[in-house]
């Protein structure tokens, strides 16, 4: 008998679909960000990240400088991660070949070689407003901005966005999402946080007015508790984002970084459900002050997992990766972060979700204990270890031999 024979046996009996939570597995994309790739300097030369809340720190050799070395970047990574995956693409990875383009005149034709790309590998994409590192964005304020051109310019681009984002959606018969973040909010205490609220909700506002068929673009917005010069403040809150995106029935973004280290995102996640139309989640895996490293099979992430299959909510539940880190080799940054993720969500496919309920219905919580403890033992590596095999995948065990070869023979080369 054989460990994958062993693990089916197991689960079989405590009612568990091996092959079921297999095929799911499978066809649940999980989307891969751009920006791991490069340390999220873009294409376009127009600035850096410092005053956005965001940091990036290593300098591990090989980082993409250029569109085609991003592209077999992320070739290398997919080329060792079982299941369908989306691609992230941020505003500043645009094709801008034939020139500079300003932000809020940007358009689908700067995207569709990143289309073409991705029709070639049958994976969907989405997409997200560069509200960062540009001269309109040095005081760390774009949306709430109390001028009123720097407002309207980040509107306009926004606008742009969510057009680009419809194109992309039809162009791969696969919605786009379009995620808005901004970075705006205070170093210390601010003396009037309704009126940059106030301002937020109106650009908002304005964006969303602009015709876009949500057949191909689904709307999404992003907050964030504290950031790297805004730790007193975000106008974009959580409270902010999850009132605004219930009363216009949009998608809300949940990042797993972006909350207080002792909150649960998991629990969120059912709550939220009720209210709105689907979720977008940003995995990623906070640390103190930093809310962007890679992501791991941790408590925190398999609570994710659980929580979006509990709930039935796999077709209502977009998963991405949100994490930079160039401390480390980035393809191997990308295919640790995605495998975790999707681990995470074999282990909640393979969960005994009937008996768990079964007792919680009679009130026997001391058996739900006991099938919570016993779930964490059962033999769910066996299980990925086969999955990994169906899909021609390299065990975890034998990933950093790939990784190696692809950094001797490709990005050490790089300078």
């Amino acid at each position: 008998m054989t460990s994958f024979d062993f693990a089916i046996r197991t689960y079989t009996s405590l009612g568990v679909d091996v092959e079921s939570a297999l095929t799911t597995l499978a066809r649940t994309p999980i989307a891969l960000h751009c920006w791991q790739g490069d340390d999220v300097r873009g294409f376009e030369r127009s600035g850096d990240i410092s005053g956005s809340g965001l940091a990036v720190t290593g300098n591990y050799p090989g980082r993409a400088r250029d569109i085609s070395e991003l592209r077999a970047d992320l070739d290398a990574a997919l080329a060792l991660l079982p299941g369908a995956h989306r691609l992230n693409l941020h505003a500043i990875y645009g094709d801008f070949s034939s020139g500079r383009v300003e932000r809020d005149a940007i358009g689908p034709e700067h995207f569709a070689s990143w289309i073409s790309w991705c029709s070639e590998r049958s994976l969907g994409m989405d997409f997200n407003p560069t509200c960062f590192a540009h001269p309109n964005a040095a005081s760390g304020l774009t949306l709430t901005h109390p001028e009123r051109k720097i407002r309207e310019f980040w509107i306009r681009h926004c606008i742009q966005c969510r057009q680009i984002g419809e194109h992309i959606g039809r162009a791969l018969a696969n919605p786009c999402i379009t995620n808005i973040w901004i970075p705006d909010g205070m170093k210390d205490l601010p003396a009037d946080r309704l009126s940059f609220r106030a301002r937020l909700r109106d650009s908002l506002d304005q964006i969303l007015a602009a015709p876009c068929d949500n057949t191909y673009n689904i709307d999404a917005v992003e907050s964030k508790l504290f950031g790297i010069g805004s730790e007193s403040y975000v106008a974009g809150s959580h409270e902010f984002y999850l009132s605004y995106a219930v009363q216009k029935q949009i998608t809300l973004c949940l990042d797993a970084g972006h909350f207080h280290p002792t909150e649960s995102l998991a629990d969120k996640i059912s709550s939220a459900l009720l209210f709105l139309p689907r979720l977008l989640l940003h995995v990623s895996r906070g640390i103190r002050w930093d809310s962007d490293h890679v992501v791991l099979l941790d408590d925190p992430t398999i609570d994710i997992m659980r929580e979006i299959v509990r709930c039935a909510a796999l077709d209502r539940v977009h998963i991405g990766l949100d994490y930079f880190d160039a401390s480390i080799n980035r393809i191997a940054a990308w295919v640790i972060g995605a495998r975790a993720a999707r681990k995470a969500l074999l282990i909640a496919l393979l969960e005994p979700r009937d008996r768990l309920r079964t007792a919680e219905a009679a009130g026997d919580y001391t058996t739900r204990l006991m099938l919570h403890e016993a779930a964490k033992s059962l033999p769910w590596s066996a299980v990925w270890e086969e999955f990994c095999r169906r899909h021609n995948m390299p065990t975890d065990i034998e990933l950093p031999e790939h990784i190696k070869n692809y950094e001797a023979k490709v990005l050490l080369g790089r300078k």
